[in-house]
C-alpha cells in the first residue's frame, strides 16, 4: 500500500508542541487535517484546545507494516506519534 505522509504540528492550549504524521492513501482526497483534528479529539484534546499549525505533504512511501495497513483498512488514516504526544492510544 502505498501511502501519502503529512508533516503535522499541533498546539495545546497549555503551550506542548505535539509533532506527528497524518499517514493516508495515496491520491486519497480527505483532507489531512481533518484527521488529525479527529485523532487529536479522539485522545481527549478538543478543537477549541488546539491549535493545527502545520499539516503539509511531506512524501509518499510504503506502509511500514501490516498493522498499518489495517488501522487505515478500518479508519481511513494511521498517526505515527512523534514530538510531544501522549503515549500511544490504539
Amino acid at each position: 500500500m502505498q501511502l501519502d505522509v503529512y508533516d503535522t504540528y499541533a498546539r495545546t492550549a497549555d503551550g506542548t508542541l505535539m509533532h506527528f504524521d497524518v499517514l493516508i492513501p495515496k491520491g486519497h482526497a480527505q483532507d489531512p487535517r481533518s484527521y488529525a483534528v479527529q485523532w487529536l479529539n479522539g485522545i481527549g484534546i478538543s478543537d477549541t484546545r488546539v491549535s493545527l499549525e502545520l499539516c503539509r505533504f511531506c512524501h509518499s512511501e510504503s506502509a511500514a507494516s501490516p498493522e498499518i495497513e489495517s488501522r487505515i483498512a478500518r479508519d481511513s488514516y494511521f498517526i505515527l506519534q512523534m514530538e510531544g504526544c501522549p503515549s500511544p492510544f490504539y
